[in-house]
């Protein structure tokens, strides 16, 4: 059976017998694990397993885990600061936050891959324009010369670990003040204007980058749709322009700033008609089985599926017991460099002797 372009969720810490039908049909291909998901790393190892033993080939199995407010799993796991410190360290010592990025990378992916998840989707290199609250400290800087470095480390770290990274929002989110998961952004720049926004894309491809999370931002000089339904942006810009050959997800379909186009399903073929590999539609069942008895089976584009399957963690299964990897102690304690307070310096106040 071929992997299919639907990344769907599940709903809690075990399959249900729901879910595996859902997860059984043949135009899903991946799945993304959530918060609610989690309780311990055994028991995620076992829903992971789980989730593999549903189909062959396995399911490609994702989750969003990024570091600061977007880490799903958080117990058991190393909590990752936020990347605007990697910024912030990069304008102390260039060289030092370069390799705390690749260590970083390299300590997400080693212990997602501990409990069975392919890959995370990050990193995060929109520009900190200081405007968007769903970004904020997602956002590694405002220079894109330094994300760009900054991502194309961590890309490193991931790749080490045997995990591929996707990088988002795809042209970038950084520029508007509205959130896509409930409103519609509107970037309303030329496109000379986002050669900015797309410099990190740039780096990154020229790094073999896997993978692309697409933007729900409509950018309304360029094209009345968003990024994420766009052929313009996909297919011409990101594609042709930018020489991209790697997977393209769309952004959730279920968010706001998709459901203005449509039906689920009317966006679920803008994005596949766009160049869209992969479509999550997830927190929303009854989108899902919408989707599965009425998109198009012929819909599962071979190339789409190519690339899917080279979004799989690569190398043998890492042992799940972390603490006896020596690499993985340096990692974290590389990375609790970023989060550790500055000493605490005590200065005497002279003494008034009048």
């Amino acid at each position: 059976m071929s992997l299919g372009p639907l990344m769907v969720d599940v709903a809690g810490p075990a399959l249900q017998p729901e879910d595996r039908e859902v997860l059984a049909h043949p135009l899903v291909g991946s799945v993304l694990l959530f918060t609610r998901n989690y309780q311990n790393r055994e028991q995620l190892a076992a829903l992971t397993a789980e989730i593999r033993a549903v189909r062959s080939p396995s399911l490609v199995i994702a989750v969003d885990h990024e570091g600061g407010r977007v880490q799903r799993f958080r117990e058991g796991f190393t909590r990752l600061p936020p990347a605007r410190l990697l910024g912030r360290r990069f304008e102390e010592n260039r060289r030092d936050a370069l390799g705390l990025a690749r260590s970083l990378g390299w300590l997400l992916a080693r212990e997602l891959r501990a409990v069975g998840v392919d890959f995370s989707f990050a990193p995060c290199i929109d520009l900190d324009y200081g405007v968007s609250e769903v970004i904020g400290d997602r956002a590694l800087h405002r220079d894109p010369d330094v994300v760009g470095a900054l991502a194309v480390a961590s890309l490193a770290g991931l790749r080490d670990a045997g995990m591929a990274a996707v990088a988002k929002h795809f042209p970038g989110h950084g520029a508007v003040v509205a959130d896509s998961h409930v409103a519609l952004p509107i970037d309303r720049r030329e496109f000379a204007d986002l050669e900015p926004d797309l410099r990190p894309y740039r780096l990154l491809i020229e790094n073999q980058l896997p993978a692309v999370m697409a933007a729900h931002v409509v950018f309304s000089a360029v094209d009345p749709l968003p990024a994420s339904l766009s052929r313009r942006w996909i297919n011409d810009i990101l594609r042709r322009s930018l020489g991209f050959h790697g997977c393209v997800f769309a952004d959730d379909l279920s968010m706001a700033g998709a459901a203005a186009f449509g039906s689920v399903l009317e966006r679920a073929h803008l994005a596949l008609d766009a160049g869209c590999d992969v479509l999550p539609v997830c927190n929303d069942r009854a989108a899902v089985e919408q989707l599965l008895n009425r998109l198009n089976i012929d819909s599962v584009n071979p190339a789409s599926q190519a690339r899917l399957v080279r979004m799989r963690a690569r190398g043998d299964v890492m042992p799940a017991a972390l603490d006896a990897d020596p690499g993985w102690r340096e990692a974290a304690a590389r990375v609790a460099q970023l989060t550790a307070a500055p000493p605490l310096v005590l200065t005497e106040r002279p003494h008034d002797d009048a």
